[in-house]
This record gives structure tokens, C-alpha cells and sequence, in this order.
């Protein structure tokens, strides 16, 4: 079983990367099941109807989001969807699903997204008491665990990876549109990545007109979020697992 995971696709520029990327990367790599982070893919900011659809067509079976899930109002069109998946975290009573759980080859997938609470303006649970719950419900029912850790801080990703050792099969981070070079797999057999990057704009600062952002910092003062346009670049990670769903292969992408 191959599994690929998409990072945060951003803006119309990302969207036409997946468009040009995914559909020969499963054919050439023999891969399964795709999972990509869709909170940025609308302008930099939330998700729509039509991008969801978009990107279900080109072959992606799960979209997980994080901070700007509610960035574009059409998400409470299609948030029921079962394919999209939201902050498991966030309070109790919020609309939509924190995990799903797919059927691929006569296995069964189950997707968690979580968001993290160091450094994120987000309200929400304690995303590890949260895997924690989910996991010890959904472990009998599923043969493959796999979490998007949607969060800032690299110490929390990391304390996440070792928490769920053993218990998920694959922890990748997202959120910080920065690829990291820690793929590796636990000692007790999760694949674990602290961010797989972004795919977006190649030429920005994480995805932003550069311009725009040091005039941010340089300033202090409030400038409107503007998106880098040129080339893009594809991020993401594969992730192998054997016939008993052991992991048997970390692969960083990076195009």
C-alpha cells in the first residue's frame, strides 16, 4: 500500500501544481490513497464547493483542513462531506467530521486532522487527550491510523510523534508550508515527519508575495494578504506500508 500526502495547497497556483503533478505521480509510483491539507487552496484562505470538487476529481480521497477552515462561507455547503475532514479538536457542537475512515484495496483508512494550541489563535481542545479518545474508538475498526498534525510549533509535532508511537501508523505535520528533512519511522513503527511542506507558489514568503511580506515586517503595520504568483512547487511525503501494514518506506517529495 502507497499513501501520498499532499502540503497545504495554496491558491489557484497550488491548485493547478496538483492538476499537473498528481494524476502521473499515482500512475508512476503505484500509489492508493491520497490525502492533501485544503485550507489554503481559495485565494490563500479556506476551501470552496467548486475546489473541492476539483480536487476530489483529480484523484485526492481525503482533504483535511486547519486554522482557516472557515475562511470562505461555502464550506457550510459541503462540510458533512465525508472526504473533507476538520480539527478533530475543536470544541464540542462544531460542524463537520474530525475523522474519516476509507476502504482501499480491503483496507480500512482511517484519516484524523488535528490542529495544535502552541502559537495557533484557534480555540480548541487538547489535540493529544483528543488522538488519545479517537484512536483507543476507532482502533478495532481500522487496519491503517493516519494524522495530519496541523500545528506551529516543531516541539509540540515532535511530542505528538513519540506520544502516538506504536499506535498511529503515519504522523505528518502540516500547517508551516516549510518541508522538513526528519522523515524517518519511530521506534515503534509510526512514520513520522514534522511538516511536509507546501504546495504553492515556489518564489514567496510561504506562499505570500514577498514584497508584501517584508513590508509586514519592516512596518508592523497591516498589510492586505496578497499571494505570490510564478512558479510552484509540489510538496508532500510517501509513505509504504507491507502487507500487514507495517511502515516500510518514508519518502519526502519535493517538485
Amino acid at each position: 500500500m502507497k499513501i501520498l500526502a499532499i502540503g497545504d495547497i495554496v491558491g489557484e497556483i497550488g491548485i493547478k501544481k496538483v492538476r499537473d503533478v498528481l494524476p502521473k505521480m499515482k500512475k508512476n509510483e503505484n500509489i492508493d490513497f491520497v490525502i492533501a491539507n485544503g485550507e489554503n487552496s481559495a485565494d490563500g484562505m479556506g476551501i470552496t464547493s467548486n475546489i473541492f470538487k476539483e480536487l476530489l476529481a483529480l484523484g485526492i480521497d481525503a482533504i483535511t483542513m486547519g486554522n482557516h477552515t472557515w475562511g470562505k462561507k461555502d464550506i457550510f455547503s459541503f462540510i458533512s462531506n465525508k472526504q473533507l475532514i476538520r480539527p478533530a479538536n475543536y470544541p464540542d457542537g462544531v460542524a463537520g467530521n474530525g475523522y474519516g475512515i476509507y476502504e482501499c484495496h480491503g483496507k480500512k483508512i482511517a484519516v484524523i486532522n488535528l490542529i495544535g494550541r502552541v502559537d495557533i489563535s484557534v480555540l480548541s481542545e487538547n489535540p493529544f487527550i483528543v488522538a488519545d479518545k479517537i484512536i483507543e474508538k476507532i482502533k478495532r475498526q481500522t487496519d491503517i491510523i493516519i494524522i495530519d498534525f496541523h500545528a506551529e510549533a516543531t516541539a509540540e509535532k515532535i511530542a505528538m510523534g513519540y506520544f502516538l508511537d506504536g499506535r498511529a501508523n503515519v504522523i505528518f505535520g502540516t500547517h508551516t508550508h516549510v518541508q522538513t528533512a526528519d522523515e524517518k519511522i519511530l521506534e515503534n513503527g509510526t512514520a513520522y515527519i514534522t511538516d511536509i511542506g507546501m504546495t504553492g507558489p515556489k518564489k514567496s514568503v510561504i506562499g505570500m508575495n514577498i514584497d508584501t511580506s517584508i513590508k509586514r515586517f519592516l512596518t508592523t503595520l497591516p498589510e492586505k494578504y496578497k499571494l505570490a504568483e510564478g512558479e510552484a512547487m509540489f510538496n508532500g511525503c510517501l509513505f509504504e506500508l507491507d502487507e500487514d501494514n507495517a511502515i516500510i518506506d518514508v519518502k519526502r517529495i519535493n517538485e
